[in-house]
């Protein structure tokens, strides 16, 4: 299972790459994930412009080139955010030895690249815009199972979990308070009779004496 299953009946080219992607994360190879992100926003990007392309060769050429043709809509300079993103990450990861937070920065590439891939679905090759009602879900990404539970239920269920142990907290505090209780009570009791006792002691001593 992939969060990118939508991707493959529109290009299954790009489908392989970013399920690579999925699986290089999966068994912690963070690292080769970022490059690889990188790679499908590459294709991503040289696919949308299409026979548009004239000199662009590199990334930044073709980025440069959308850059220019797209609208001012916010959909579409997030869309191109998102893949100035992925270069950016993927040529440092390539050019670095730092593994430094590499898990969190290669989920924000899956991330983004997810979007990415929702916009070039829909909005490039005319996909079912359903489409655009999905959201990444990272235990599909770490399990490489979808969840049977709906977000919703997740949410309920660990809601009643918390209610529940508040229960048992309180409940754990009202039988260590009676133990005090009963304890305190004891030492009560143990001191009225040395009290007692020694009260006792001192009236025998005082008649043995008379």
């Amino acid at each position: 299972m992939s969060n990118f299953k939508f991707l493959k009946q529109v290009d299954n080219d790009l489908y392989n790459l970013i399920e690579e992607a999925e699986k290089l994360y999966r068994d912690e190879y963070f690292e080769q994930c970022i490059i690889q992100t990188r790679k499908f926003g590459e294709i991503s990007c040289k696919n949308i412009l299409g026979n548009k392309l004239t000199t662009e060769k590199t990334f930044d050429d073709m980025l440069a080139t959308l850059k220019d043709k797209v609208s001012n809509s916010i959909q579409e300079k997030e869309f191109v955010e998102d893949l100035y993103f992925l270069k950016k990450e993927g040529n440092t990861s390539a050019h670095t030895a730092s593994n430094k937070n590499k898990g969190l920065l290669a989920l924000e590439c899956l991330q983004r690249a997810f979007e990415i891939a929702i916009n070039y679905a829909v909005h490039y090759k005319k996909a079912d815009s359903q489409i655009l009602k999905l959201r990444y879900d990272t235990e599909l990404l770490i399990t490489g199972k979808k969840s049977s539970k709906s977000l919703k239920e997740k949410y309920i269920e660990e809601k009643s979990k918390n209610k529940e142990n508040k229960k048992k907290t309180k409940t754990n505090k009202k039988i260590v308070s009676k133990k005090q209780t009963k304890i305190s009570f004891f030492w009560i009791l143990v001191g009225l009779s040395s009290i007692i006792s020694l009260f006792l002691i001192l009236v025998i001593s005082i008649l043995n004496l008379i």
